[in-house]
């Protein structure tokens, strides 16, 4: 429950491991770019015949040109960019279409929009420090341009837009830089979040779906070792009879037979453990029985963990196999109360003819109320006071739980109590279902 993931940046500035923006993808973008800018140029020169600093201007695309070939030489394509990279090309890319706009015009250029294109791809794949300062050289470049800038082109006497009006497209610009980057940084960043979240999700199930599997391989491997263990042990046993004690070969037989009978030990203790980790999930058993099981590893931590049933009477108690996503869901909520408990933690089982329902209940500080609202989502504190952390427990419990059709509700009642409710046909038959989501 208060495990972290923590990110590690590579040491070289442009290149990361944990880059999102691969460099062929930027190396695509910025061409398609240098072919637009390229034939807005000529167009609006030749084809329009507007009073344009052509050379000028065709400098300035060359200059896009020539750091993409020396991206492609010297990077290899399949490379992706961390921050420092990305925002340093952005950055580059942002002050290379200032430069285009200053020698066209600048704000009174319709082409001016075009400076919120970086500010929207930084947002996306950056994190919130480069997405900051990407944002407010954007601004600057916007607030340079509109006081410093070439003529517009255009054909006969220059146009000049009035002031209120070019006041109107900066404060538009500006404006639109921020929000388009707090907005789409906002959703992108809740998005890798959910993405890394439940790729912790997958990798917890699949460590305990390789412990049951390996599990079973333990038992398999005791079976098959037992019959010539048991033929080697009656042979040196035999022997034992036959050879004298006075014998050099004595000493060897007897040694033969004390690791005959160790391997014997070690084999059955194998058989014990897979049986127990491997073969329960393909019985059915009741909910008390689960439920006691999941939390079975959290008793011997010095807080008491009692179980009270509340059913109805008149209804049998519901069965159903001892699938991962189940112990390991259940599992989590009860660690989360056993953890931040003072005394006790109380499991309170309730089910009838409709629906079977686990009520976790600890005498703890109970959930922060800020954090309330956001229970369930991944990087989330879950308790107040000084042990509050970030970690992905309640999501994790809350993903698995969910995948066998259970849902979950968050209070607090002299304490922390988590409710889990399944339809009880849902309980008894998507459960086994539910690996296979």
């Amino acid at each position: 429950m208060t495990d972290r993931q923590t990110l590690q940046n590579s040491a070289a500035p442009i290149r990361q491991r944990e880059g999102r923006l691969g460099l062929r993808t930027l190396i695509l973008i910025r061409w398609i770019a240098v072919a637009g800018q390229t034939a807005t140029i000529l167009i609006v020169y030749f084809g329009f015949g507007f009073k344009l600093p052509v050379v000028a201007c065709l400098f300035v695309v060359a200059l896009t040109a020539l750091s993409n070939l020396m991206l492609s030489i010297r990077m290899p394509l399949r490379a992706r960019l961390g921050n420092v990279g990305a925002t340093l090309l952005l950055g580059f890319d942002m002050m290379q279409l200032g430069m285009l706009l200053y020698l066209t015009g600048g704000l009174e250029n319709p082409f001016a929009i075009l400076i919120l294109a970086p500010v929207t791809v930084a947002a996306t794949i950056l994190s919130r420090g480069p997405t900051l300062a990407l944002t407010i050289l954007a601004m600057v470049l916007v607030t340079l341009l509109a006081f410093f800038r070439a003529p517009l082109p255009w054909t006969g006497e220059t146009v000049s837009l009035p002031f209120p009006y070019a006041l109107g497209v900066w404060t538009a610009l500006c404006v639109a830089s921020a929000f388009i980057a707090a907005y789409i940084w906002s959703v992108a960043d809740e998005a890798r979040r959910m993405s890394d979240a439940l790729a912790a999700t997958e990798a917890s199930l699949n460590r305990a779906q390789n412990l049951s599997a390996l599990g079973g391989l333990a038992a398999a491997a005791a079976h098959e070792l037992g019959s010539p263990l048991a033929t080697i042990a009656v042979v040196a046993k035999e022997l034992s009879r036959e050879v004298p004690e006075d014998s050099p070969l004595a000493e060897d037989v007897a040694l033969l037979i004390s690791q005959s009978d160790r391997c014997r030990d070690i084999l059955a203790g194998l058989s014990q453990r897979s049986d127990v980790a491997d073969h329960r999930p393909l019985e059915r058993l009741s909910f008390s029985v689960l439920v006691a099981q999941a939390c079975e590893p959290y008793r011997e931590v010095g807080v008491a963990v009692d179980i009270e049933f509340r059913s109805a009477s008149e209804s049998t108690e519901p069965e159903a196999p001892a699938t991962h996503e189940f112990m390991h869901g259940v599992g989590n909520i009860i660690q989360n109360a056993v953890q931040f408990a003072r005394k006790r933690v109380v499991l309170s089982l309730y089910w009838n003819e409709d629906i079977v329902r686990l009520v976790v209940q600890d005498d703890g500080p109970g959930f922060a109320a800020p954090v309330m609202a956001s229970l369930g989502e991944p990087y989330v504190s879950t308790r107040g006071g000084e042990q509050a952390h970030m970690g992905l427990g309640v999501f994790i419990a809350q993903t698995l739980l969910e995948a066998g059709g259970a849902e979950l509700k968050f209070a607090n009642s002299d304490g922390a109590e988590v409710v889990i409710r399944w339809p009880r046909d849902m309980f008894e038959h998507s459960i086994e279902r539910s690996r296979a989501i």
